[in-house]
């Protein structure tokens, strides 16, 4: 496929009808994935649109995964496809913004770090995934292997955050200023994150660097929000189809809801997203704590009790009306009650929204996807809620089978006795020492409570929290996961 072809799709399609070459290199995206393609990229299409002689223009770069898909962009004029697809919605759009990619494989680490040298650029925006920060108990983790290469190599690193160092340090010595470095991350006060991550890495390999990037860095907090599944043959066949008969392999499916709500702190300036459906805010936090504890919390809950259910995508889930009324519960009930939300916001009304996204059947969202990573996403999707009910004195049976659905499905076999697709950081750890205790159910859960990186003391040390954790366990393995949940639901 060439240029020409996509941008001779169907009469449909909404093409990138904006002056693409007016587009100069001021943004940068580290970490160019389903979800960035998906999210704030169509955000950006957006603006263009409205300003076609905009020169804010992209570079992609990766430093974590391959470049492959990079290749493929190139060949393709750097276009590729987004279908928002429902029930009753399916637009299909071509972005257009990308002017360059970067990516170490691809020219070597010189060719890598030339965008970040743009005078121009003033956003490097991110999406690593939580594990990406190279963070454990609140601070840099510096026995993660990337961090120890990068603190050896520091001008060929392989983390994100020894690259986003690097590049400052090849401003720094170009005479140039800084950027903001925007995360796009499914992370509590992801910007903070970052920025710690950042600047505990920095002071370890040079203080006056550290002092720099202090005064002429700035990492805005984001919350970003729209369900992006992994492609699967069968979306990729439906945008071959809504193409006209051509493929594109870094074409996404995804929801049409998206939201992204951004902390208005950029040192050099930023495109007037706001016009296209983008919320500034003073503070994220109360927008970031709606999300991740009801929609994440929720789908980490379906997640692994589906999974162990035979449930293979969220939609089938939606399908029991067992887990759709426990799942709407959650939210409501046990969610709710741990956020301070600006009064404007309608968290009933975005309750019932969530149960109707979940129910998208065309999204074919996969239980196992969303249980990836599990130990880093648990602690701001559930435990924090749990430590809130128990300090109030007030009810967390969902929240509590939640967790113990998470134990199950980290044991490593479902209730067919099959291996459980585990995809997390800490998997060796949980599945071969952990794990291995079995079957005294007792000793793993107290082993795996012992994790400080996951369970803090205070929950981990709290007999109410451990007696409850452990017999919703038991009850797991005893009567399954949709008998546990239909009798939530009774």
């Amino acid at each position: 496929m060439t240029i020409s072809d996509l941008m001779k799709a169907p009469g449909n399609v909404q093409l990138p009808n904006y002056d693409r070459s007016a587009l100069k290199p001021r943004l940068i995206h580290l970490g160019f994935g389903a979800f960035a393609r998906a999210h704030w990229m169509g955000y950006h299409q957006d603006l263009l649109l409205k300003h076609p002689k905009s020169d804010w223009g992209v570079v992609v770069s990766d430093i974590l995964f391959g470049a492959e898909r990079f290749g493929q962009l190139e060949e393709n004029d750097h276009l590729y496809s987004v279908l928002e697809h429902s029930d009753t919605v399916s637009n299909l759009r071509v972005i257009g913004s990308i002017v360059k990619t970067a990516h170490p494989e691809r020219g070597g680490v010189d060719a890598f770090f030339a965008p970040y040298l743009e005078p121009d650029l003033a956003i490097v925006s991110m999406t690593v995934t939580e594990k990406g920060y190279c963070l454990a108990g609140g601070k840099l983790d510096e026995a993660n292997p990337a961090i120890v290469h990068d603190l050896e190599n520091p001008h060929t690193p392989k983390s994100a955050i020894g690259a986003l160092v690097e590049a400052l340090r090849r401003r720094r010595e170009a005479g140039l200023d800084g950027f903001t470095i925007l995360s796009l991350d499914n992370l509590p006060t992801n910007g903070k994150l970052c920025e710690l991550a950042v600047m505990s890495y920095a002071r370890k390999l040079d203080a006056d660097l550290a002092a720099w990037i202090e005064a002429h860095v700035t990492f805005p907090c984001s919350m970003v929000d729209r369900i992006v599944p992994a492609l699967t043959d069968e979306s990729r066949a439906l945008i071959k189809t809504r193409l006209g008969g051509m493929e594109d392999p870094n074409g996404i499916v995804c929801e049409p809801f998206r939201q992204w709500v951004i902390e208005d702190r950029f040192i050099k300036g930023r495109p007037a997203w706001e016009e296209v459906g983008a919320q500034f805010v003073s503070n994220v936090e109360p927008f970031e704590d709606m999300k991740l504890r009801t929609l994440n919390g929720a789908h980490s809950f379906l997640a692994y009790l589906g999974y162990l259910a035979g449930y293979e995508t969220i939609d089938a889930c939606m399908a029991d009306e067992d887990y759709r009324k426990v799942a709407h519960e959650l939210m409501v009930k046990e969610q709710q009650p741990t956020l301070s939300v600006p009064g404007d916001v309608d968290l009933d009304a975005y309750a019932d929204a969530l149960i109707e996204r979940f129910s998208n059947s065309q999204l074919k969202h996969k239980t196992a996807q969303i249980a990836s990573d599990g130990s880093q996403k648990l602690p701001q999707r559930m435990l924090a809620s749990i430590a809130w009910h128990i300090e109030h004195g007030s009810d967390w049976s969902r929240l509590a089978l939640g967790v113990a659905g998470w134990l199950r499905f980290m044991a490593g076999t479902d209730e067919k006795g099959a291996p459980t697709p585990i995809n997390d950081p800490l998997a060796a750890d949980l599945i071969a020492e952990k794990a291995a205790l079995l079957p005294d159910q007792d000793a793993y859960i107290d082993a795996v409570l012992a994790i400080d990186s996951i369970f803090p003391a205070k929950l981990a040390n709290n007999p109410k929290f451990v007696t409850k954790i452990k017999a919703n366990y038991a009850t797991l393995v005893q009567t399954g996961a949709k008998a546990s949940v239909a009798s939530l639901a009774s």
